[in-house]
Protein backbone atom coordinates (compact mmCIF):
# COMPACT_ATOMS: atom_id res chain seq x y z
CA UNK A 1 0.00 0.00 0.00
CA UNK A 2 2.98 2.35 0.64
CA UNK A 3 6.43 2.22 -1.18
CA UNK A 4 9.24 4.49 0.31
CA UNK A 5 12.06 5.71 -1.93
CA UNK A 6 15.45 5.14 0.42
CA UNK A 7 14.10 4.50 3.29
CA UNK A 8 13.68 0.91 5.54
CA UNK A 9 10.02 -0.11 6.69
CA UNK A 10 11.69 -0.47 10.12
CA UNK A 11 14.33 2.02 11.72
CA UNK A 12 16.88 0.35 14.63
CA UNK A 13 16.23 1.82 18.30
CA UNK A 14 20.05 3.62 17.66
CA UNK A 15 18.49 5.65 15.03
CA UNK A 16 15.33 6.19 16.58
CA UNK A 17 16.66 7.45 20.07
CA UNK A 18 19.07 9.60 17.38
CA UNK A 19 16.45 11.14 15.74
CA UNK A 20 14.32 11.65 19.36
CA UNK A 21 17.62 13.87 20.53
CA UNK A 22 17.80 15.60 17.34
CA UNK A 23 13.85 16.35 17.28
CA UNK A 24 13.78 17.83 21.02
CA UNK A 25 16.56 20.24 20.65
CA UNK A 26 17.18 23.00 18.34
CA UNK A 27 18.56 20.84 15.72
CA UNK A 28 14.85 20.38 15.05
CA UNK A 29 14.37 23.79 13.31
CA UNK A 30 18.06 24.01 11.76
CA UNK A 31 18.62 24.31 8.11
CA UNK A 32 17.33 27.69 8.17
CA UNK A 33 20.72 28.95 7.47
CA UNK A 34 20.21 33.56 6.18
CA UNK A 35 17.11 33.30 7.22
CA UNK A 36 17.59 32.59 10.45
CA UNK A 37 18.21 36.91 10.55
CA UNK A 38 15.07 37.64 9.93
CA UNK A 39 14.05 36.03 12.70
CA UNK A 40 15.70 38.76 15.02
CA UNK A 41 14.91 41.59 12.77
CA UNK A 42 11.28 40.52 13.09
CA UNK A 43 9.03 43.21 15.53
CA UNK A 44 7.40 41.78 18.60
CA UNK A 45 3.55 41.08 19.03
CA UNK A 46 2.17 44.39 20.08
CA UNK A 47 0.34 43.69 23.30
CA UNK A 48 -3.30 43.71 23.21
CA UNK A 49 -3.29 43.38 19.72
CA UNK A 50 -5.50 41.31 17.48
CA UNK A 51 -4.43 39.26 14.57
CA UNK A 52 -6.45 37.93 11.47
CA UNK A 53 -6.77 34.29 11.63
CA UNK A 54 -4.87 31.60 9.58
CA UNK A 55 -7.57 29.65 7.57
CA UNK A 56 -5.27 26.03 6.53
CA UNK A 57 -4.95 26.02 2.69
CA UNK A 58 -6.93 23.16 1.30
CA UNK A 59 -5.26 19.94 0.07
CA UNK A 60 -7.24 16.78 -1.90
CA UNK A 61 -6.30 13.33 -1.89
CA UNK A 62 -2.89 13.26 -3.89
CA UNK A 63 -1.57 16.63 -2.64
CA UNK A 64 2.09 16.13 -2.16
CA UNK A 65 2.85 16.74 1.53
CA UNK A 66 6.62 17.87 3.25
CA UNK A 67 7.64 18.07 6.65
CA UNK A 68 10.20 20.74 7.02
CA UNK A 69 12.08 23.27 9.32
CA UNK A 70 10.58 27.11 8.22
CA UNK A 71 9.97 30.52 9.31
CA UNK A 72 5.84 30.76 10.13
CA UNK A 73 3.58 34.05 10.99
CA UNK A 74 2.54 33.31 14.46
CA UNK A 75 0.34 36.64 14.17
CA UNK A 76 1.04 40.32 13.09
CA UNK A 77 4.36 39.61 11.18
CA UNK A 78 6.59 37.92 13.66
CA UNK A 79 8.40 35.76 11.84
CA UNK A 80 9.33 32.51 14.18
CA UNK A 81 11.21 29.17 13.26
CA UNK A 82 9.08 26.20 13.08
CA UNK A 83 8.31 22.45 12.21
CA UNK A 84 5.73 22.92 9.33
CA UNK A 85 3.88 20.79 7.16
CA UNK A 86 4.39 22.51 2.98
CA UNK A 87 5.51 25.21 5.27
CA UNK A 88 2.51 26.09 7.09
CA UNK A 89 1.52 25.91 10.84
CA UNK A 90 -1.31 24.23 11.02
CA UNK A 91 -0.10 22.18 7.73
CA UNK A 92 -3.11 22.11 4.78
CA UNK A 93 -6.51 20.49 5.43
CA UNK A 94 -7.08 17.63 3.20
CA UNK A 95 -10.79 17.19 2.32
CA UNK A 96 -11.52 14.09 0.68
CA UNK A 97 -15.13 12.43 -0.41
CA UNK A 98 -15.77 8.91 1.03
CA UNK A 99 -14.78 6.36 -1.26
CA UNK A 100 -11.89 8.06 -2.31
CA UNK A 101 -8.40 6.47 -3.19
CA UNK A 102 -5.48 8.79 -0.90
CA UNK A 103 -2.37 8.81 -2.54
CA UNK A 104 -0.50 11.23 -1.01
CA UNK A 105 3.83 11.25 -1.76
CA UNK A 106 5.71 12.39 1.73
CA UNK A 107 9.30 13.87 1.86
CA UNK A 108 10.91 14.41 4.96
CA UNK A 109 12.71 17.41 5.15
CA UNK A 110 13.21 17.00 9.21
CA UNK A 111 16.83 16.17 10.52
CA UNK A 112 15.57 13.57 12.34
CA UNK A 113 13.19 10.63 11.24
CA UNK A 114 9.26 11.06 10.96
CA UNK A 115 6.16 9.54 10.20
CA UNK A 116 2.26 10.50 8.99
CA UNK A 117 -0.21 9.01 11.40
CA UNK A 118 -3.44 9.56 9.81
CA UNK A 119 -5.33 10.39 13.18
CA UNK A 120 -8.89 8.31 13.24
CA UNK A 121 -8.97 7.29 9.78
CA UNK A 122 -8.72 3.42 9.62
CA UNK A 123 -6.74 2.46 7.03
CA UNK A 124 -3.70 -0.51 6.36
CA UNK A 125 -1.19 -0.85 8.82
CA UNK A 126 1.66 0.07 6.19
CA UNK A 127 -0.20 3.50 5.67
CA UNK A 128 -1.09 4.21 9.29
CA UNK A 129 2.50 6.13 10.36
CA UNK A 130 3.19 4.04 13.09
CA UNK A 131 6.73 4.45 15.01
CA UNK A 132 8.00 0.67 12.89
CA UNK A 133 7.86 2.80 9.90
CA UNK A 134 9.88 5.69 10.29
CA UNK A 135 11.14 7.45 7.51
CA UNK A 136 14.62 8.35 7.53
CA UNK A 137 15.68 12.17 6.68
CA UNK A 138 15.77 13.33 2.97
CA UNK A 139 13.45 9.90 2.34
CA UNK A 140 10.21 9.91 1.11
CA UNK A 141 6.80 7.39 0.95
CA UNK A 142 4.03 7.16 -0.65
CA UNK A 143 0.65 7.24 2.10
CA UNK A 144 -2.12 5.71 0.03
CA UNK A 145 -5.52 4.10 1.13
CA UNK A 146 -8.91 4.22 0.28
CA UNK A 147 -11.68 6.40 2.81
CA UNK A 148 -14.17 3.75 3.75
CA UNK A 149 -15.42 5.89 6.73
CA UNK A 150 -18.20 8.38 7.69
CA UNK A 151 -17.67 12.14 7.32
CA UNK A 152 -16.23 13.64 10.21
CA UNK A 153 -12.72 15.16 10.55
CA UNK A 154 -9.62 13.80 11.26
CA UNK A 155 -6.36 15.07 11.49
CA UNK A 156 -2.40 14.07 10.79
CA UNK A 157 0.93 14.32 12.75
CA UNK A 158 3.95 12.75 13.36
CA UNK A 159 4.26 9.54 15.23
CA UNK A 160 7.96 8.62 15.33
CA UNK A 161 9.03 6.31 18.73
CA UNK A 162 10.57 9.06 21.88
CA UNK A 163 9.78 12.23 19.15
CA UNK A 164 6.01 12.53 18.90
CA UNK A 165 5.70 15.00 21.86
CA UNK A 166 8.72 17.89 20.36
CA UNK A 167 7.89 17.03 16.65
CA UNK A 168 4.27 18.01 17.42
CA UNK A 169 5.11 21.12 19.93
CA UNK A 170 7.02 22.40 17.08
CA UNK A 171 4.15 22.48 15.09
CA UNK A 172 3.56 19.50 12.85
CA UNK A 173 0.08 19.13 12.64
CA UNK A 174 -2.77 19.57 10.11
CA UNK A 175 -6.69 18.44 9.53
CA UNK A 176 -8.25 15.94 7.38
CA UNK A 177 -11.79 16.82 6.37
CA UNK A 178 -13.87 13.19 5.17
CA UNK A 179 -17.42 14.23 3.00
CA UNK A 180 -20.72 11.59 2.35
CA UNK A 181 -23.83 11.90 1.04
CA UNK A 182 -25.35 12.03 4.74
CA UNK A 183 -24.07 15.03 5.62
CA UNK A 184 -24.28 16.84 2.20
CA UNK A 185 -27.77 15.96 2.35
CA UNK A 186 -28.09 18.31 5.85
CA UNK A 187 -26.70 21.51 3.61
CA UNK A 188 -24.88 22.81 6.99
CA UNK A 189 -22.63 25.95 6.60
CA UNK A 190 -19.62 25.68 3.99
CA UNK A 191 -17.09 28.00 2.94
CA UNK A 192 -16.03 30.77 3.99
CA UNK A 193 -18.65 29.51 7.30
CA UNK A 194 -17.10 26.38 7.72
CA UNK A 195 -13.88 27.10 9.32
CA UNK A 196 -11.40 24.49 10.77
CA UNK A 197 -9.76 25.33 14.19
CA UNK A 198 -6.37 24.12 15.61
CA UNK A 199 -6.26 24.74 18.91
CA UNK A 200 -3.19 24.32 21.02
CA UNK A 201 -0.99 26.08 23.51
CA UNK A 202 3.03 26.78 23.05
CA UNK A 203 5.98 28.52 24.44
CA UNK A 204 7.73 31.15 22.16
CA UNK A 205 11.46 32.17 22.68
CA UNK A 206 12.39 35.90 22.77
CA UNK A 207 13.12 35.68 18.92
CA UNK A 208 9.65 34.59 18.20
CA UNK A 209 10.67 30.95 17.66
CA UNK A 210 8.40 27.91 18.99
CA UNK A 211 10.43 26.43 21.69
CA UNK A 212 10.03 22.99 23.66
CA UNK A 213 10.87 22.28 27.17
CA UNK A 214 8.60 18.95 27.97
CA UNK A 215 9.19 17.28 30.84
CA UNK A 216 7.83 13.60 32.12
CA UNK A 217 4.71 15.36 33.30
CA UNK A 218 3.40 16.79 30.24
CA UNK A 219 4.14 20.29 28.05
CA UNK A 220 2.01 22.87 28.96
CA UNK A 221 2.86 26.09 27.10
CA UNK A 222 2.74 29.78 28.05
CA UNK A 223 -0.02 31.00 25.24
CA UNK A 224 -2.27 29.23 22.72
CA UNK A 225 -2.21 29.17 19.13
CA UNK A 226 -5.79 28.66 17.22
CA UNK A 227 -4.26 28.01 13.63
CA UNK A 228 -1.15 29.05 14.69
CA UNK A 229 -1.99 32.28 14.95
CA UNK A 230 -2.08 34.32 18.64
CA UNK A 231 -4.53 36.48 19.66
CA UNK A 232 -6.22 35.48 16.72
CA UNK A 233 -9.34 37.44 15.12
CA UNK A 234 -11.76 35.68 12.79
CA UNK A 235 -14.08 38.38 11.10
CA UNK A 236 -17.80 37.18 11.51
CA UNK A 237 -20.79 37.87 9.04
CA UNK A 238 -24.20 37.73 10.76
CA UNK A 239 -25.15 34.13 10.09
CA UNK A 240 -24.31 30.37 11.35
CA UNK A 241 -21.17 29.22 11.46
CA UNK A 242 -19.76 25.90 11.32
CA UNK A 243 -16.52 25.61 13.45
CA UNK A 244 -14.24 22.29 13.16
CA UNK A 245 -12.49 21.98 16.20
CA UNK A 246 -9.42 19.42 16.98
CA UNK A 247 -7.44 20.15 20.11
CA UNK A 248 -3.58 19.26 18.70
CA UNK A 249 -1.94 20.68 22.01
CA UNK A 250 0.63 18.07 23.55
CA UNK A 251 -1.18 17.50 27.21
CA UNK A 252 -3.07 20.63 27.84
CA UNK A 253 -7.05 19.66 28.39
CA UNK A 254 -9.25 22.64 27.10
CA UNK A 255 -12.67 23.68 28.45
CA UNK A 256 -14.05 25.55 25.56
CA UNK A 257 -16.88 27.76 26.37
CA UNK A 258 -18.38 31.57 24.75
CA UNK A 259 -18.82 34.53 26.32
CA UNK A 260 -22.30 34.98 25.05
CA UNK A 261 -24.57 32.05 23.75
CA UNK A 262 -23.75 28.19 23.76
CA UNK A 263 -22.59 25.77 20.82
CA UNK A 264 -25.29 23.73 18.85
CA UNK A 265 -22.73 20.05 18.85
CA UNK A 266 -23.56 18.23 15.67
CA UNK A 267 -20.07 15.68 15.85
CA UNK A 268 -17.50 14.22 17.56
CA UNK A 269 -14.06 12.47 16.41
CA UNK A 270 -16.24 9.52 14.37
CA UNK A 271 -18.44 12.11 12.71
CA UNK A 272 -21.97 13.23 12.87
CA UNK A 273 -23.98 12.15 16.27
CA UNK A 274 -27.96 11.47 16.26
CA UNK A 275 -29.13 14.76 17.19
CA UNK A 276 -27.82 18.12 17.50
CA UNK A 277 -27.81 19.28 21.37
CA UNK A 278 -26.75 22.17 22.70
CA UNK A 279 -23.85 22.54 25.09
CA UNK A 280 -22.40 25.73 27.24
CA UNK A 281 -19.15 24.11 27.63
CA UNK A 282 -17.30 20.77 26.34
CA UNK A 283 -14.18 19.63 27.80
CA UNK A 284 -11.34 18.17 25.35
CA UNK A 285 -7.92 16.09 25.90
CA UNK A 286 -5.14 16.16 23.16
CA UNK A 287 -6.49 14.40 19.66
CA UNK A 288 -10.50 15.10 20.21
CA UNK A 289 -12.43 16.92 17.84
CA UNK A 290 -15.83 18.34 18.09
CA UNK A 291 -18.22 19.51 15.29
CA UNK A 292 -19.75 22.69 16.31
CA UNK A 293 -22.61 25.41 15.27
CA UNK A 294 -22.43 28.80 16.33
CA UNK A 295 -25.10 31.93 15.93
CA UNK A 296 -23.56 34.53 14.96
CA UNK A 297 -26.63 36.20 13.73
CA UNK A 298 -26.46 38.73 16.85
CA UNK A 299 -23.39 39.51 16.27
CA UNK A 300 -23.05 43.53 15.05
CA UNK A 301 -20.90 45.39 13.32
CA UNK A 302 -17.48 46.30 15.31
CA UNK A 303 -19.68 43.57 18.11
CA UNK A 304 -17.53 40.93 19.73
CA UNK A 305 -17.88 37.11 21.42
CA UNK A 306 -15.23 35.13 22.73
CA UNK A 307 -14.18 31.38 22.16
CA UNK A 308 -12.58 31.07 25.72
CA UNK A 309 -11.15 27.91 27.86
CA UNK A 310 -12.34 28.26 31.33
CA UNK A 311 -9.39 26.04 32.14
CA UNK A 312 -6.31 28.35 31.90
CA UNK A 313 -8.62 31.50 31.40
CA UNK A 314 -7.57 32.40 27.94
CA UNK A 315 -9.36 33.78 25.08
CA UNK A 316 -8.71 31.85 21.70
CA UNK A 317 -10.51 33.55 19.60
CA UNK A 318 -12.34 36.84 19.33
CA UNK A 319 -15.28 36.96 16.72
CA UNK A 320 -15.72 40.48 15.58
CA UNK A 321 -18.79 40.99 13.59
CA UNK A 322 -18.75 42.56 9.95
CA UNK A 323 -22.52 43.98 10.18
CA UNK A 324 -23.12 42.15 6.93
CA UNK A 325 -26.07 40.58 6.81
CA UNK A 326 -25.57 37.76 3.28
CA UNK A 327 -26.38 34.48 4.86
CA UNK A 328 -24.84 32.23 2.78
CA UNK A 329 -27.31 31.21 0.23
CA UNK A 330 -25.88 27.20 0.61
CA UNK A 331 -26.96 26.69 3.93
CA UNK A 332 -30.47 25.15 4.34
CA UNK A 333 -32.52 24.90 7.59
CA UNK A 334 -29.93 24.95 10.71
CA UNK A 335 -30.10 21.66 12.90
CA UNK A 336 -32.62 22.74 16.20
CA UNK A 337 -31.61 21.18 19.63
CA UNK A 338 -32.56 17.73 19.17
CA UNK A 339 -33.04 17.37 15.51
CA UNK A 340 -32.06 14.59 14.05
CA UNK A 341 -29.24 14.53 12.21
CA UNK A 342 -28.66 10.62 11.17
CA UNK A 343 -29.28 7.44 11.44
CA UNK A 344 -26.34 5.11 10.34
CA UNK A 345 -24.69 4.59 13.97
CA UNK A 346 -25.64 1.32 14.52
CA UNK A 347 -25.08 0.49 18.41
CA UNK A 348 -22.82 -2.13 19.20
CA UNK A 349 -23.92 -4.78 21.10
CA UNK A 350 -21.91 -6.92 23.08
CA UNK A 351 -22.16 -10.97 23.10
CA UNK A 352 -22.68 -13.19 26.23
CA UNK A 353 -19.32 -14.48 25.77
CA UNK A 354 -17.62 -11.04 25.00
CA UNK A 355 -13.95 -10.70 25.79
CA UNK A 356 -13.30 -7.95 28.16
CA UNK A 357 -9.80 -6.40 27.96
CA UNK A 358 -8.66 -4.33 30.66
CA UNK A 359 -5.68 -1.85 31.04
CA UNK A 360 -4.49 -0.11 33.64
CA UNK A 361 -2.83 3.70 32.80
CA UNK A 362 0.12 3.75 35.16
CA UNK A 363 2.02 6.46 36.25
CA UNK A 364 3.78 8.22 33.36
CA UNK A 365 5.33 5.58 31.30
CA UNK A 366 3.10 2.16 31.43
CA UNK A 367 -0.08 0.05 30.38
CA UNK A 368 -0.53 -3.28 32.73
CA UNK A 369 2.78 -2.08 34.26
CA UNK A 370 4.83 -2.32 30.72
CA UNK A 371 6.60 0.51 29.37
CA UNK A 372 6.64 0.22 25.42
CA UNK A 373 8.51 -2.27 23.40
CA UNK A 374 8.34 -1.61 19.88
CA UNK A 375 8.70 -5.17 19.36
CA UNK A 376 6.21 -6.64 21.77
CA UNK A 377 2.93 -7.53 20.48
CA UNK A 378 0.83 -7.24 23.54
CA UNK A 379 -2.60 -8.86 22.39
CA UNK A 380 -4.75 -10.27 19.45
CA UNK A 381 -8.15 -9.18 18.23
CA UNK A 382 -10.16 -11.03 15.63
CA UNK A 383 -11.59 -9.16 13.33
CA UNK A 384 -15.19 -8.09 13.07
CA UNK A 385 -16.18 -9.34 17.20
CA UNK A 386 -17.17 -6.70 19.64
CA UNK A 387 -15.04 -6.68 22.92
CA UNK A 388 -15.10 -4.76 25.94
CA UNK A 389 -12.26 -2.42 27.02
CA UNK A 390 -11.78 -1.16 30.09
CA UNK A 391 -9.49 1.99 30.85
CA UNK A 392 -8.54 2.64 34.12
CA UNK A 393 -6.02 5.05 35.72
CA UNK A 394 -3.38 4.63 38.05
CA UNK A 395 -1.75 8.10 38.88
CA UNK A 396 -0.99 11.12 37.11
CA UNK A 397 -4.27 11.61 34.85
CA UNK A 398 -5.52 12.73 32.76
CA UNK A 399 -4.93 10.14 30.06
CA UNK A 400 -6.59 10.67 27.10
CA UNK A 401 -6.66 7.13 25.33
CA UNK A 402 -5.91 7.15 21.59
CA UNK A 403 -6.81 3.46 19.78
CA UNK A 404 -5.33 3.31 15.75
CA UNK A 405 -7.69 0.94 13.52
CA UNK A 406 -10.52 1.23 14.67
CA UNK A 407 -13.82 3.64 16.33
CA UNK A 408 -15.34 2.53 19.37
CA UNK A 409 -18.67 3.50 21.79
CA UNK A 410 -18.25 4.95 24.92
CA UNK A 411 -20.30 2.85 27.08
CA UNK A 412 -19.57 4.04 30.83
CA UNK A 413 -17.75 5.81 33.27
CA UNK A 414 -17.39 5.52 36.64
CA UNK A 415 -15.07 6.94 39.39
CA UNK A 416 -14.25 10.34 39.16
CA UNK A 417 -16.76 12.72 37.17
CA UNK A 418 -19.38 9.72 36.71
CA UNK A 419 -20.78 11.01 33.39
CA UNK A 420 -20.83 10.36 30.32
CA UNK A 421 -21.10 14.02 27.69
CA UNK A 422 -22.56 14.81 24.88
CA UNK A 423 -19.68 14.61 23.40
CA UNK A 424 -18.73 11.18 23.72
CA UNK A 425 -21.72 9.63 21.76
CA UNK A 426 -21.30 8.15 18.67
CA UNK A 427 -18.15 7.66 17.11
CA UNK A 428 -14.72 7.74 19.06
CA UNK A 429 -11.47 6.98 18.90
CA UNK A 430 -10.08 9.23 22.07
CA UNK A 431 -11.60 8.78 25.48
CA UNK A 432 -10.52 11.40 28.37
CA UNK A 433 -9.68 9.68 31.72
CA UNK A 434 -9.07 11.93 34.34
CA UNK A 435 -8.01 10.59 37.71
CA UNK A 436 -10.09 7.64 39.88
CA UNK A 437 -11.80 7.40 36.20
CA UNK A 438 -12.71 3.64 35.16
CA UNK A 439 -14.35 4.01 31.55
CA UNK A 440 -15.63 1.19 29.14
CA UNK A 441 -15.59 1.44 25.71
CA UNK A 442 -17.24 -1.64 23.02
CA UNK A 443 -14.93 -1.81 20.20
CA UNK A 444 -15.34 -3.86 16.43
CA UNK A 445 -12.72 -4.10 13.96
CA UNK A 446 -14.78 -3.56 10.81
CA UNK A 447 -12.51 -1.84 8.44
CA UNK A 448 -11.25 -4.70 6.39
CA UNK A 449 -7.49 -3.70 7.40
CA UNK A 450 -5.40 -6.67 9.16
CA UNK A 451 -2.39 -5.98 10.76
CA UNK A 452 -0.44 -4.28 13.92
CA UNK A 453 -1.84 -1.29 15.48
CA UNK A 454 -1.75 0.56 18.65
CA UNK A 455 -3.01 1.82 21.59
CA UNK A 456 -1.87 4.63 23.92
CA UNK A 457 -2.07 7.95 25.92
CA UNK A 458 -2.50 10.87 23.78
CA UNK A 459 -0.80 13.15 26.16
CA UNK A 460 2.24 13.33 23.88
CA UNK A 461 4.79 13.39 26.27
CA UNK A 462 3.20 9.94 28.15
CA UNK A 463 3.38 8.38 24.93
CA UNK A 464 6.87 8.68 24.51
CA UNK A 465 7.91 7.98 27.35
CA UNK A 466 6.21 4.36 27.21
CA UNK A 467 2.54 4.68 27.75
CA UNK A 468 1.65 2.56 24.46
CA UNK A 469 1.64 -1.05 22.91
CA UNK A 470 1.10 -2.74 20.12
CA UNK A 471 -2.31 -5.09 19.72
CA UNK A 472 -2.95 -7.04 16.25
CA UNK A 473 -5.65 -7.50 14.22
CA UNK A 474 -6.33 -11.31 12.89
CA UNK A 475 -8.52 -13.40 11.33
CA UNK A 476 -11.55 -14.68 13.68
CA UNK A 477 -10.92 -18.35 12.53
CA UNK A 478 -7.39 -18.02 12.93
CA UNK A 479 -4.83 -19.61 15.91
CA UNK A 480 -3.62 -16.84 17.33
CA UNK A 481 0.46 -16.71 16.64
CA UNK A 482 1.90 -16.53 20.01
CA UNK A 483 2.06 -18.49 23.23
CA UNK A 484 0.18 -16.63 26.12
CA UNK A 485 3.39 -15.70 27.97
CA UNK A 486 4.24 -13.57 25.01
CA UNK A 487 1.29 -11.31 25.76
CA UNK A 488 0.25 -8.75 28.32
CA UNK A 489 -3.19 -9.80 27.74
CA UNK A 490 -4.62 -12.87 26.26
CA UNK A 491 -7.67 -13.40 23.93
CA UNK A 492 -9.91 -15.87 25.89
CA UNK A 493 -12.52 -18.30 24.65
CA UNK A 494 -12.63 -20.14 20.99
CA UNK A 495 -8.74 -19.10 19.93
CA UNK A 496 -7.45 -21.81 22.96
CA UNK A 497 -5.64 -18.93 24.72
CA UNK A 498 -6.06 -19.28 28.83
CA UNK A 499 -7.48 -15.83 30.08
CA UNK A 500 -4.53 -13.95 32.11
CA UNK A 501 -5.48 -11.64 34.79
CA UNK A 502 -6.22 -8.61 32.79
CA UNK A 503 -8.80 -10.37 30.30
CA UNK A 504 -12.08 -11.76 31.17
CA UNK A 505 -15.37 -12.85 29.95
CA UNK A 506 -18.39 -10.15 30.95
Amino acid sequence: MGAKDGARPGVNRRLLLQGAVGAGGLVALGGLGAARSMVSAAAPPVKGSLNKLFIPLPAHATTELTAAPGLTDLGGGSMGRALLYNGHLPGPTFVVPKGQLVSVPFTNGLDAPTTVHWHGLIVPTVADGQPHDAIVPKSSYLYQFTVNQRAGMSWYHPHPHLATASQVAYGLAGGFIIRDDVEDALNLPSDPYEVPLVIRDANVDKAGNLSYNGKASGFTGSIPLVNGTRDAQLEVDQTWYRFRILIGSNSRLFNLTLSSGAFRLIGNDGGLLPTAVDVAAIELSPGERVDVLVDCTGIGAGETVNLVDTNSGWTLLRLTGTGALNAPTSVGRIPADGDALCVDIPTLVAPADVTRRTFSFDGMTRINGLVYDMDRISFEVPENTVEEWVFRTNGNAPHPVHIHGASFQVVSRTGGRRTLFEWEAGWKDTVLLHDRETVTVRIRFDGGHRGRYLMHCHKLEHEDAGMMLNFMVVDPNAQLGASPAAYDTAVPGPHGMAAQGHVSHK
